[in-house]
């Protein structure tokens, strides 16, 4: 699959089905020596409440994506992760 292809994608948590961004507005982490995906690092959604907090971003290992659709991109991230705290 191309970068291009996954532009655009909704990532979705399928423990919560809470949206968590799209792959256009994210960095993917590429592991320098075996050139695979390493992780999806996600800004973290503004909000009002937001704006006097430290914005944190949100890490999504690669080993978490489940499943890529022609829309979508499921990931399994736990009760243990929270939007508030940094996804690892």
């Amino acid at each position: 699959m191309r970068l291009s292809e996954l532009v655009g994608k909704e990532i979705i948590n399928i423990f919560d089905g809470v949206r968590l961004g799209t792959i256009g507005d994210s960095d993917l982490v590429i592991d320098s020596e075996n050139g695979e995906v390493a992780s999806i690092v996600l800004p973290q959604r503004s909000s009002f409440i937001n704006l006097w907090l430290d914005k944190q971003e949100i890490v999504i290992p690669w080993s978490s994506v489940k499943k890529i659709g022609s829309e979508v991109i499921i990931v399994d991230l736990d009760e243990t992760y929270s939007l508030n705290k940094r996804y690892r």
